[in-house]
């Protein structure tokens, strides 16, 4: 029996495979290309742009963007969270079309049961004894705000003070405000029947600061707008506080070029054993860091908080509970952080704190923020 027509079949069946390959080929590029067309071409109504993408993926849980990086760089292997496995691609495009997690039941609980949405935020950095059980937890709209609150006896200075030379003070940098202008603390009210108070509250917390910054030559603006008069005036909810201040906030940015920080404070509600701590025999209040998620920029706003926390930490351990992002349903999840990249929310301490826990903490904030500021303004003239 003759090869050659054994030899003529393989040849056709390769020339039949090649132009098989061929045709798969040029029509994976002309998708391509039209595919290219359509985004490129497409009215802006529907163009996909960055902020779309990072829409989509703020849907995906954190840990899934590893194996993304493990494609790259083989040495992210070892980042992966013992016992995680890769998400299916089934598991994924479900993430994507219904912002539910399957292992996390908070993503569809939140939505029915009334308060388990503020377990939306994620910890960034954790600090000692955070967990989700202790997040922050924003105070309830107040049903009265009473006017008795008391300052007591209250500590003056504390030992830092007393070796704190004074310098020089230069322009004001930091921005001090207070949403949440009437957030009290039970130790200087008379009862418990409200935590919200007209004098002895968080603004006092932010006078302090102020004063403390600029002993320390960083000078600062302390914002005395009365918020919940200003919602009043305007027929505003408790929840609409943020939107209320916005304008005040806006203002201040525009007619003080200076100003490079912003400060929103606030007061927790958890109970003390988890916004107190003690060092060197004194008690001083905590401070946890929120951030808004809820912009494209927030990273920026992030990054600003985690580096406070690291420096109170390194000089006082234990007593930052550390740096949360909060986005979703039941949070207003902008925090006005938007108008500037160093715009941050610190909550100080909690309901039951005392003023002397308080005072000294700000003090605390005081020099160990100066103490960054004018290492990055050095950094910013060399």
């Amino acid at each position: 029996m003759s090869r050659y027509p054994i030899m003529k079949k393989t040849k056709k069946s390769y020339m039949k495979q090649g132009t098989r390959w061929t045709v798969i080929a040029v029509t994976v590029l002309l998708l391509l290309f039209i595919g290219i067309g359509i985004l490129t071409g497409a009215k802006t109504t529907y163009r996909i742009y960055s902020s779309t993408i990072q829409e989509w993926t703020t849907k995906l849980e954190g840990s899934a963007f590893l194996y993304l990086f493990e494609m790259e760089n083989r040495a992210f292997k070892d980042a992966h969270p013992e016992g995680n496995r890769i998400p299916s691609l089934t598991t994924l495009s479900f993430q994507l079309l219904t912002s539910l997690t399957p292992n996390d039941p908070r993503s569809l609980l939140g939505r029915e049961i009334p308060g388990l949405s503020s377990y939306n935020s994620q910890i960034i950095i954790a600090g000692k004894g955070t967990d989700y059980s202790t997040l922050p937890i924003e105070s309830e709209p107040p049903m009265i705000v009473d006017d008795r609150g008391e300052e007591g006896d209250v500590e003056e200075t504390n030992e830092e003070d007393d070796k704190q030379e004074e310098k020089p003070v230069g322009e004001d940098r930091v921005y001090i405000y207070h949403t949440h202008n009437t957030e009290s603390f039970y130790p200087h009210l008379p009862d418990e029947s409200t935590d919200h108070d007209g004098k002895v509250n968080i603004t006092l917390i932010g006078e302090r600061l102020g004063e403390s910054l600029e002993k320390r030559g960083v000078g600062a603006i302390v914002d005395k707008t009365d918020v919940a008069a200003l919602r009043s005036e305007k027929g505003m909810e408790y929840y609409q506080s943020y939107d209320a201040m916005r304008p005040v906030v806006e203002e201040a940015i525009s007619q003080n070029g200076g100003i490079q920080y912003l400060f929103d404070l606030h007061r927790d509600s958890l109970s003390k054993e988890h916004t107190t701590t003690s060092i060197n025999g004194k008690d001083y209040a905590r401070f946890a860091f929120v951030i808004g998620a809820e912009h494209p920029k927030y990273e920026q706003n992030l990054q600003l908080a985690s580096k406070i926390h690291q420096l109170l930490e390194e000089k006082y351990p234990g007593i930052s509970r550390g740096v949360i992002t909060k986005k979703g349903s039941g949070v207003d999840g902008i925090y006005n952080q938007d108008l500037h990249p160093n715009a941050i929310l610190i909550e100080f301490g909690g309901v039951y704190n005392h003023l002397d826990e308080l005072y000294r903490s700000a003090d605390v904030m005081a020099e160990v923020f100066s103490d960054y500021y004018f290492e990055d303004e050095k950094v910013s003239t060399d």
